[in-house]
């Protein structure tokens, strides 16, 4: 029996009702299709059946960010030192979407490891894969460079899902994202809603998300800060990414889910194996002289598939042995007022931010302390 978590990881803070809200928000205008998506969202990894195209690709605008959060593996000399950091071409983006697009692909995100909103052409980029006919445009970000009339545009150009991280209310939020302003944030969302609301639109759905030590002691403050300025509001566990994770208790028999739903294009057009490969352990294809479909039923991507397919892919692959996916994890309850949702933490995980900015871990890693 393998197991083969799929969306592990996050949870929410929010009511049923307005986590359903949130789907049918993200399907909105493609609801078969978008039920018919996460249907094999679930099935393909759980019947190890590979697709002709992935159901979704990473198209990452940005490998650089403009921020240095003590918890991001971007910031460390192992990232520095592996990953060609800068901005995805623009030609070669509309070459991969124009493939995605032929092969129905359903959904695109521009963000992975940086900030997408660095990349000049984000409007650009959203505008040209509507318009070639992907039915899911979304983005990740931290919100400093995004505003009211940015919004306005992405909203016209057909983006339907962002996330903005905000970890933590207040001091700790300013602490952990520094140079960001909390009030700022809180503005920018009440202004983004404002302006979605008057042009009756359902997109861009927007959700929230905190790593949940930066939220732990407030998180009814949290929630009852974002919730009615966004329409879902979700927390992380705490990924600790200077440690090595090989020795960590995990579940048995772990098969990865991601071989068979994404496939991930850095910002120079390297593909990495998966969403959590984030410093290029192993390569799969370069999206610059290979198509999408040769890299998908190519030759790594195969093996690598072959291996967790056995269990093996923990023991042989050093990304994957040291992933949060194949981790044991605890369950806790996070009172939220009246309702108590679950959180899953990691066993023998760290769960404090503040760990992660000791000047020895600093030093080790080459940052400035």
């Amino acid at each position: 029996m393998s197991y083969t978590p799929i969306n592990k990881g996050q949870f929410t803070l929010d009511t049923p009702e307005r986590a359903a809200a949130f789907e049918r928000a993200r399907g909105h205008g493609w609801a078969e299709d978008y039920a018919e998506n996460r249907r094999q969202w679930t099935s393909l990894p759980h019947e190890k059946r590979v697709a002709n195209y992935p159901l979704h690709v990473d198209l990452e605008l940005a490998s650089i960010c403009n921020l240095r959060c003590p918890m991001c593996y971007t910031i460390s000399a192992h990232f520095r030192e592996r990953v060609n950091a800068r901005l995805m071409d623009f030609g070669l983006f509309t070459r991969l979407v124009d493939e995605c697009a032929a092969g129905g692909v359903y959904s695109i995100r521009l963000s992975l490891r940086g900030e997408a909103f660095l990349h000049p052409r984000i409007v650009d980029c959203v505008r040209y894969a509507k318009q070639k006919g992907i039915r899911e445009v979304s983005t990740l970000t931290n919100g400093m460079r995004l505003d009211g009339a940015l919004f306005q545009e992405l909203m016209e150009a057909g983006l339907d899902w962002i996330t903005v991280s905000i970890d933590g209310v207040g001091a700790v939020y300013e602490q952990i994202r520094r140079p960001a302003c909390f009030d700022d944030m809180v503005a920018k969302l009440t202004e983004f809603a404002r302006l979605r609301r008057e042009a009756g639109r359902v997109k861009p759905a927007i959700k929230v998300q905190s790593i949940l030590p930066a939220i732990a002691e407030k998180p009814e403050e949290f929630y009852a800060i974002f919730a009615p300025i966004t329409d879902l509001v979700s927390a992380n566990p705490l990924i600790d990414f200077m440690r090595d994770k090989v020795a960590l208790p995990k579940i048995p028999d772990f098969s990865c889910p991601q071989i068979y739903q994404r496939l991930v294009v850095g910002a120079d057009g390297t593909c990495m194996m998966c969403a959590n490969d984030e410093s290029q352990e192993i390569v799969v294809g370069d999206a610059n002289r290979q198509t999408l479909h040769e890299i998908w039923h190519g030759p790594e991507m195969t093996r690598i598939r072959d291996l967790h397919a056995r269990h093996e892919g923990c023991a042989a692959l050093k990304p994957c042995a040291n992933c949060y996916l194949p981790l044991a994890t605890r369950s806790e309850e996070v009172k939220m007022g009246e309702r108590v949702v679950t959180a899953e933490k990691y066993v023998d995980g760290t769960e404090s931010v503040a760990a992660l900015e000791t000047p020895d871990r600093w030093r080790r890693e080459g940052l400035s302390v």
